[in-house]
Parts: structure tokens; sequence; C-alpha cells
């Protein structure tokens, strides 16, 4: 799918995840060795497209009800993530290609794994003889952002942390931004050897952003890239986010301010990717040079990131002073709620990313104004569990 270009950016919605199952489906019957491994959530996942081409592995019997059964199938499921991965970097052994699904929660479930397999990795690249093998890809979604039945449990990006943390250029974690990126992540993970390639979406339906040669520009030009949409030239404050729902809660913000303080100029800036102690991928991390072009030299950067916001700010104070930064994120706190619950309670929503700029501009009326606006869909959810804000 080439999408030329988005008209109306954030009028359509689609699934990320229902695309990203579009592709394993047609990499399935392109591939006679691609392999996809996941616990019990393929369906749940939004993957299931795979099950009209490819068979479930299973050797035992079959009742009416189950879904296409083979002992030949290469659909492998099995509710133990370590079992899994296992199987899966002995088949990447073999030069073929294979990935994996998960809940973002258990997926940390194999960071010991993970951690060896990037050893083995740095290895390997040291000996002459052995070829590349194709990347350990991880699709990661059921995320922490919607928690509408899952709850506490059910509510961890620090695989992501643990990941950016380990002293290596041997990790990309992947953040597209809508269906329509992510296709292009799927294209990175696909063309990728040596590394482990960690990417984060949505299953619910997303708005639509960006075209696909505005996601691919994000591939090749250091991970992040300014939605001229929504930005003016010149600005007073850059906002930026990597992750699906938490750009949407952004560029919401950046619509509140330009309502209500309309004499301030605003940018916004999309990430896509991060690696270790830098924004873009292994092979192409944005240079300080740029960053300073996408995010001005000294304007105050006000960041939201589907992670930790530690993590971001981390990466952002490589390119940066700390003073400029501003970032939000997830902090633990919900559990099952409303999805807008989950944003003001970690204070990564939209009205908290507009109550920071309008204390900065000495607005107190605003401020108040948003406050009552988080406190009013807070009491709204607790009586009815549905948000005022959508």
């Amino acid at each position: 799918m080439v999408v030329e270009r988005v008209t109306e950016p954030g009028k359509e919605k689609f699934s990320p995840a229902e695309k990203i199952g579009e592709l394993l489906a047609a990499e399935f019957k392109k591939d006679p060795h691609f392999y996809f491994f996941s616990p019990d959530e393929t369906t749940s996942n939004k993957f299931d497209q795979i099950f009209e081409v490819e068979k479930r592995a299973w050797a035992l019997e079959t009742e009416s009800w189950d879904l296409p059964e083979s002992e030949n199938g290469r659909i492998v499921e099995m509710l133990s993530e370590n079992v899994l991965f296992s199987v899966m970097t002995g088949h990447l052994m073999n030069g073929e290609q294979a990935m994996m699904g998960s809940y973002e929660a258990f997926f940390s479930i194999i960071l010991a794994q993970i951690l060896q397999q990037m050893k083995f990795i740095k290895q390997a690249k040291r000996v002459a003889w052995r070829k590349a093998l194709p990347a350990v890809n991880l699709l990661s979604t059921s995320t922490c952002w919607r928690q509408d039945h899952n709850g506490f449990t059910h509510q961890s990006p620090a695989l992501i942390s643990a990941l950016l943390g380990v002293p290596s250029n041997l990790v990309n974690c992947l953040f597209p931004v809508d269906d329509v990126a992510a296709e292009e992540a799927f294209k990175f993970m696909l063309n990728s050897k040596d590394v482990v390639n960690l990417t984060t979406f949505n299953k619910n339906e997303m708005p639509r952003y960006i075209d696909s040669h505005h996601a691919n520009f994000q591939f090749v030009n250091g991970g992040a890239s300014i939605y001229e949409f929504v930005s003016d030239k010149n600005p007073d404050y850059v906002l930026a986010a990597a992750g699906d729902i938490v750009t949407h809660e952004t560029i919401q913000a950046i619509k509140i301010l330009k309502e209500d303080l309309p004499e301030i100029k605003l940018r916004f800036v999309g990430i896509n990717s991060l690696s270790y102690r830098a924004i873009g991928t292994t092979k192409n991390k944005l240079t300080k040079e740029k960053f300073g072009e996408l995010f001005t030299k000294d304007k105050p950067i006000l960041a939201n990131f589907h992670g930790y916001p530690e993590t971001l700010e981390n990466i952002l104070e490589n390119y940066t002073e700390r003073r400029r930064l501003r970032v939000h994120g997830f902090n633990e706190e919900g559990s099952t709620t409303t999805p807008f619950e989950m944003l003001r309670k970690n204070m990564a929503s939209r009205y908290d990313l507009a109550i920071d700029i309008a204390r900065v501009e000495k607005r107190e009326d605003l401020v108040s104004k948003y406050q009552a606006i988080l406190e009013q869909n807070h009491l709204h959810a607790l009586e009815y569990g549905e948000d005022l804000v959508k």
C-alpha cells in the first residue's frame, strides 16, 4: 500500500495492528520459510489475517471450532514467551525470517534472552566467516495506554527502557504513528540484519497523519520530522512525541493552544525511532546539527513519550541542555479505566501539555480552565465508564 497523500491529517482512522496483520499474511504467501511466533494473542492483537493464508502448528486432535491447524503450520502459539523466543532465534540462525508478537507488558519476560542474543550478535559480527542474520523482530501491542479491561498487570513499557539502556548499537525501538508508518516500519524490520527491532503500536483504530513518503523520509533522515500541517515557522515552543497515542494527544494540545493562545508559534516534531543515546536507528541516527534544525537551538521543548519519560529525556539530553526539556510519559499510574483517564492519570494528556505552556506564559486562567476539564472528565469517567474527551 502506497499512500501518496493525506488530505486531512487525523480525520480517517485505521488500526496499525490490522495493517501489520495484513503485511504478515502477505509475507507468509511470499516466503515459504517465514514463521510467526506468539503466545495465545494472535487474534487478540488483531494479527488474525494470517490465519487466512497459513495454519497454526498443532499435532494433537482438533475440534470443529479450532482455527486452521496442521503439524506443518508456520504460526507457532504457546503460552511461554521463553520457549517461543528460543525457537524463533533458532530459526533466525538458519538465515530465515521470523517475527514474534506479544502484549507489551509481557515482552519483558524474555529480556534476559534478548540480551543474550545481543551478546551473540556482537561477537558474531567479529567473526569473518559468519553471515549476517535476519533481525530479531518483536511486535509489541496491547499497550499500557489502553486498559479498558486488562488493568494494572498489563501495563509496562519497561522493555523499551531496558533495551535502550544497553551500551550497544544493536537495538532499534520503533514507534509508528499510524497504519502508514506501521507499513514502513514492517519493511524496515524485514530488511534489517544483526539487530533487535522492538516495534510498538496500538491495536485500536488510530488517526492517519502521514503519507508513505513522509513515513519513509523519517527512516532515512534520522528518525524525526516536522509535521507541517500543525506547525508554524520560527516557533516559540517545540512539541514532540514518540508513539501513536501520545502523538495524537500532542497534536490535540497544539490545537487547544492555537485557540487559546493564538499569538504563540508552535512546532510539532514526530519521532519514529530511538536507538542507544540517539533519535533514529542504529544506521541512521539524528545528528546534533539536524536536531538543531528540527528542535531549534534554544526554544523550550515539550515532549510526550509512549514509555517512561526519563528514557526519552536521557536521550534528548545528548542533544541539548536539560533546562530546555519537559518530558511527559507513562508513570505507572492507572488500571482498568477509560483511554483518556489513562492519559490524565499519567499527566500525558493534551490538557497536561497545554498546562505546561500556559504556566510559562503566566496564564493562570488557562491553567485553571484545563485543570477543570481534566477533573470534569475524571468524574464523568468514574460515573459513566466513558470519556467526555475523545
